[in-house]
């Protein structure tokens, strides 16, 4: 289904939703702080609270004994004679329902994380209601009604970790209501039930809760309507926390939300040509390609999420309540196929033309179309009429999905055979002071480096151009050796010599953001790890071998981390801190020609041949999408030996073709001051289209 694809921006979970064990020390924090809650509605003691207490203990009584639902004074006289009963009850009331509760959040932590944070949250809503209920309406137990004839054979049997001990002694006896001893034990059963434990288990399970309501009861410890209440409690807080929560957008991820504008669709993406020699000519069916992704669902999370909370793109910032909610991720399964993986056949679809042109046409228009929000934002376009053995795909998946980086690997998923992505060397990150003295000294920097000089005319309109270039990877790497520089300072000065020539009027310099990888391999494709550094490009008239020397001075930015870590930090401590309205203002205002007129991303592929359902790629491109009003976008991608470049630009500024053609010519001079002795390499090769 689609290809080695690409750009570079920023921003998680989403981590993106994979099960990663949450960690133990916000775990216990949040339990301390419902037991801190516990402790301060324990130190209620309004003047007649125990009083109070008992009277609503002597009116439970009267209302059970009304309607015959008084088994606590039967019971209690039975047990009361039974010494070795109970001591059992005593422990069992004492530890049980506690070792019960403890032992399914640490499995669930341990062997079910994708689980346990639904649990956890479930778990501390019944305490928290509970507690409430204790301040609301305290209730003695009825072992404290000694006038009624019960028999407190907790305190009578000194039972270690009961009231009668001094380790509970200052425990609150006045929140009989509800019972959290029946309720986490009933708890226990509903979770396992809930997340379908197994059979033995919650058999064992239901016989612990019936056993649990027989001891409250028998020892006197609780009213038959507080379980009854308890059962209330966890049936709400069981069902009505959703068991696939909501999942927020990440700060980094929204950012492309909020900066997307219907003149500046935020969507990356790879456009592929493949060569159906490889399969006898057999043209891919679209159904082929459905197939495909299905197979792959699974492992492609945001395939099958859809947008909540969002407001429209150039919607009201201020006013729509949206605007003040952050965006989740909710899971869907109705996925129109139809849409996501359309088929086009370009000699019925351009009236008749056919050939690579008219495919970036086709590309550039889909660059130009913004991806609607109320269903996953993807979509996989099969192409046919190319060529006679050449068929096409083009993968789209919108900014917030995904950085570059991320999109090559949700691509590398539907090839055959499955590659894992192969993975430039992230940025450096530092750690403790010397991250903070980083991202200090970055920040500083950033402020230093201002905004963008003489900046491109950007239009407002969603026109768009697209145009690529190919280049053997030998021939690149054999420049970079020659003149002394970096492979990426070869592809950046190819790009300012090709906007030196291509455009009028020319600009001294162009200042350009360079995204960089703060990915860490192991992480999920999900989500935007990157960061961004801008670099000056001269564009004016130079020779290019000192245009290139020029550009090897700049980017030695680019390898020190502390402007990437700044970059990386401001993403998202903004979106951290800052409230939606905000966060959407501010990266409305740092996105764009403010800072910056192109964007220049060059990253890593697979290094071997790769195969859509048996066709062999011929080539991959990246789709970059062109900040607002900032008219250039260009994507490098290296792969089975070839530098294969995607240009998107606004045509009225730059049309693609040209700049395709251009930086193809400046490949070429820079190849002519290689060695003479050094082995001929094949000219670069150029295609390109307008919208």
């Amino acid at each position: 289904m689609a290809a080695t694809v690409q750009e570079g921006t920023t921003a998680s979970v989403d981590p993106a939703q994979q099960s990663t064990r949450p960690r133990p020390l916000p775990e216990l924090v949040r339990g301390l702080a419902v037991f801190a809650v516990y402790l301060v509605v324990n130190g209620l003691d309004w003047p007649g609270r125990a009083a109070a207490a008992r009277g609503h203990a002597t009116d439970i009584l009267e209302l059970e004994r009304r309607l015959h639902l008084d088994p606590e004074a039967a019971l209690n006289r039975w047990l009361a004679p039974h010494p070795a009963l109970r001591v059992f009850a005593n422990y069992e009331y004492a530890t049980t329902y506690v070792l019960s509760a403890f032992l399914l959040l640490y499995w669930l932590w341990r062997a079910r994380p994708e689980l346990y944070a639904w649990a956890r949250t479930s778990f501390i809503w019944l305490n928290l209601a509970a507690i409430a209920c204790f301040a609301a309406y305290p209730l003695a137990p009825p072992r404290l009604l000694l006038h009624q004839g019960f028999v407190d054979t907790v305190r009578d049997g000194h039972t270690w970790g009961s009231w009668g001990s001094p380790l509970v002694g200052h425990a609150n006896q006045l929140a009989a209501m509800p019972s959290l001893h029946f309720g986490w034990a009933l708890w226990v059963s509903a979770v396992l039930a809930r997340i379908s434990g197994g059979r033995r288990v919650q058999l064992a399970s239901g016989a612990h809760v019936l056993l649990t309501l027989w001891v409250i009861l028998a020892t006197a410890n609780h009213f038959l309507l507080d379980a009854l209440v308890a059962v209330v409690l966890v049936a709400a807080c069981v069902r009505w926390t959703p068991l696939d929560p909501p999942h927020k957008v990440a700060a980094a991820d929204a950012f492309f939300l909020y900066v997307e504008r219907r003149t500046a669709p935020q969507h990356v993406g790879g456009v592929v040509l493949l060569d159906l020699s490889s399969r006898g000519g057999v043209p891919i069916t679209r159904e082929e390609v459905v197939a495909r992704v299905q197979e792959q669902l699974g492992s492609l999370p945001r395939f099958r999420q859809v947008l909540d909370r969002v407001r429209p793109a150039d919607g009201p910032r201020w006013l729509d309540p949206h605007g003040w909610r952050r965006p989740v991720w909710r899971q869907t399964d109705q996925v129109d196929w139809d849409w996501h993986v359309p088929a086009v056949d370009l000699t019925a679809a351009d009236g008749g033309a056919v050939g690579e042109e008219a495919f970036y046409r086709l590309v550039a228009e889909l660059a130009a179309t913004p991806l609607p929000r109320d269903r996953p934002l993807w979509r996989l376009v099969v192409v046919h009429g190319i060529g006679p053995t050449t068929a096409g795909v083009i993968l789209i998946v919108h900014h917030v999905v995904a950085d570059g980086i991320g999109t090559v690997a949700q691509a590398l998923r539907l090839l055959s055979p499955q590659q894992e992505q192969r993975h430039a060397t992230p940025v450096r990150r530092a750690r403790g002071w010397a991250a903070v003295s980083g991202v200090l000294v970055g920040i500083a920097q950033l402020a230093r480096d201002g905004g963008a000089r003489d900046p491109l005319p950007g239009g407002d309109t969603a026109e768009r151009s697209y145009g690529t270039v190919r280049l053997p990877l030998r021939t690149l790497r054999t420049m970079a050796r020659t003149y002394g520089v970096r492979s990426t300072d070869v592809l950046l000065a190819a790009v300012a010599g090709g906007l030196g020539r291509s455009m009028v009027p020319v600009r001294e310099v162009v200042r350009t953001s360079v995204p960089l990888m703060m990915r860490d391999p192991a992480t999920a494709a999900e989500g935007n790890v990157t960061a961004a550094v801008m670099v000056d490009l001269p564009v004016g008239p130079l020779a290019e071998p000192a245009r290139l020397a020029h550009v090897a001075t700049q980017t030695g930015r680019l390898a020190s981390p502390s402007r990437a870590q700044a970059s990386r930090f401001v993403m998202q401590a903004t979106g951290a801190v800052f409230p939606p309205p905000l966060h959407a203002w501010f990266a409305r205002t740092v996105y764009g020609h403010r800072y910056f007129s192109a964007i220049v991303s060059d990253m890593p592929g697979p290094p071997r041949q790769l195969y859509l359902l048996g066709a062999r790629l011929e080539a991959a491109f990246p789709l970059l999408p062109l900040a607002p009003r900032a008219p250039v976008a260009v994507g490098g991608l290296s792969w089975n030996g070839v530098l294969c470049l995607g240009i998107s630009t606004d045509p009225a500024v730059v049309p693609a073709a040209a700049l395709a053609v251009a930086v193809a010519d400046v490949f070429a001079v820079l190849e002519q001051g290689i060695d003479s002795a050094a082995e001929v390499r094949p000219s670069p090769d150029t295609t390109a289209t307008s919208l």
